[in-house]
This record gives structure tokens, sequence and C-alpha cells, in this order.
């Protein structure tokens, strides 16, 4: 998987990852999971997805609607400016293979927080070379520098990697595929300065082994992160972050995907480029 398809951990608040829950019991076959008391585990803080958004898209619009709900006036309406297309292109230059080069406006931050969710939520992340490029790239050389020793310290836990079913290294076993992305749903600027601004990213996550004898299967949860933006040498780059849970959709009674659907889905389906 590359950056480019594109979570933070409790005791390892630095390493700008995120928190999952995994199920009790295991709908790839394997045995009831039972709960770690080792701190690690409180490490696996990671993300989840959204079908729900086409479902409820589906369900809202079924039936059709009347000529008095036609001729609602706009004010009536949910406010997403905040996140509405602007016709702005999205970004032409990538570094590490993660989008960069963003215009120097709230829109062009609301474009880089979310794009550097999504390569900080990825698997490449557990890779070493590839985490110090997504770190420099993604992070103010301060911040990088500063971050990146409690990083390399977290994603090589060898009893965290072990509590998720990866080998050292952060690898996936035989026959299984490591999952882990982060996919946006919405961006919102709640500070706004000439060289720094603070943005927030609505996401929801997938995070687990897709396989057939995984005992980790993979979930989704929602987050929303707070990252602090500074403009250094001519791009957004973050200086700090803070994650809380939710908003949290309620579930539909969908069916879980097979081991092997759900494989050949994250094997199929790549990232995208985050851009108003």
């Amino acid at each position: 998987m590359s950056p480019g398809d594109e979570q933070g951990y409790s005791d390892y608040a630095e390493t700008g990852h995120t928190r999952t829950r995994l199920p009790e019991t295991d709908p790839y076959g394997g045995a009831p999971r039972r709960p770690h008391r080792s701190s690690s585990r409180s490490l696996v803080t990671v993300v989840g997805v959204v079908v729900l958004l086409i479902a409820a898209i589906a369900f809202a619009n079924r039936g059709g609607g009347s000529s008095a709900d036609e001729a609602s006036p706009k004010n009536d309406q949910p406010r997403t400016s905040t996140t509405a297309a602007s016709g702005t292109k999205p970004v032409q230059t990538k570094s590490a293979n993660i989008p960069t080069g963003f215009a120097h406006t709230t829109q062009g931050a609301q474009s880089a927080a979310a794009n550097y969710a999504v390569a900080l939520g990825s698997a490449d992340m557990f890779n070493t070379a590839w985490r110090h490029q997504i770190v420099n790239t993604v992070y103010t050389p301060d911040a990088a520098a500063a971050k990146q020793s409690a990083m390399d310290s977290a994603y090589s836990n060898e009893k965290f990697l072990a509590n998720i079913g990866l080998a050292k290294g952060g690898t996936a076993p035989n026959g299984q595929t490591f999952v882990s992305r982060v996919i946006p749903v919405g961006t919102k600027v709640t500070s706004a300065g000439a060289d720094g601004t603070t943005v927030e990213v609505w996401y929801t996550s997938l995070f687990g082994l897709s396989g057939e004898a995984s005992k980790n299967p993979v979930t989704e949860s929602w987050y929303t992160t707070t990252y602090k933006l500074q403009w250094v040498d001519g791009d957004w780059k973050i200086t700090d972050f803070q994650q809380k849970d939710g908003p949290v959709p309620v579930g539909r009674d969908q069916t879980a995907s097979t081991a092997d659907d759900m494989t050949k889905a994250v094997e199929g389906y790549g990232g995208f480029t985050y851009a108003r």
C-alpha cells in the first residue's frame, strides 16, 4: 500500500495516530477475543469506514419529495458551506506521494489537513522509512524532529504490534492484508491567521487485518482531529494536533462483508486527493 492510498494512540499521544475498538467476536471465524490488560492494548487507538453515507442518501431520497419540499428556502437547509465545493483545483504536486503545495488560504489549509490526516492514518506509518518521509512531509521541521523519536518507539513496540496482529516491522501474516485508512467526511476552520490556521477534520477510518485467519477483523471508527497548521516555506504544515471521538452515526443493520470481499475492496480501491 502506498501513502497515497491512505490514526494516535492514547499511551503514545505524540504518534499522530488514532484509536480503534476491536469487536469481542470475530466475523472472520476466529475465537472470541479476550480483553488484554497490558498497557500496550491502550495503544490500539486506531481508525474505521463509511458506506453509511450512501445508505443515508438513498434512504432520504426514496419515494421522491413534494413540491412543498422543493420550495423550501435555502435558509432552512443545513449550513455546509465550510466544506462545499469551491471549484478550486486539487494540488498538482506531491512529496513522498503526499499532496503538497497547498494554497495560502483557509481552503488550502482545509485541503492540507484532510490530506495529512489520510497520510498519518495510513498503513505506511508502520514502515520506518515511509513513516519518516510522511512525518517530515506533513509536520514543520521543528515538530517533526520533536515527534520522530516517540513515533519510532510507538510503532516498533513489539507487544503493541502483536496485539494488532502484526509481526516485527509492521508486516501482516501470510495470507492477510493489513488495513489502515482514514476517510475524511468534512473539514472546518476554527481560527485563521496570516500564517497560522486551526482546522478540524471529521473522518471515519478502517483498521484491522483482512483474511480468513484474522483475529483482528477490519473495523470502522469515527473521530475528529484538530490540526494546528503553520505556513512554512510555501506550504501548510502541522505543528500540533488533538483528537476526540465522534461524532458517530447510528449503525445500520448491514451484514459484514467476507474477509475475501474486504481484501479485494482494499486492494482494488485507491485513495483520493482531498481538496475543495
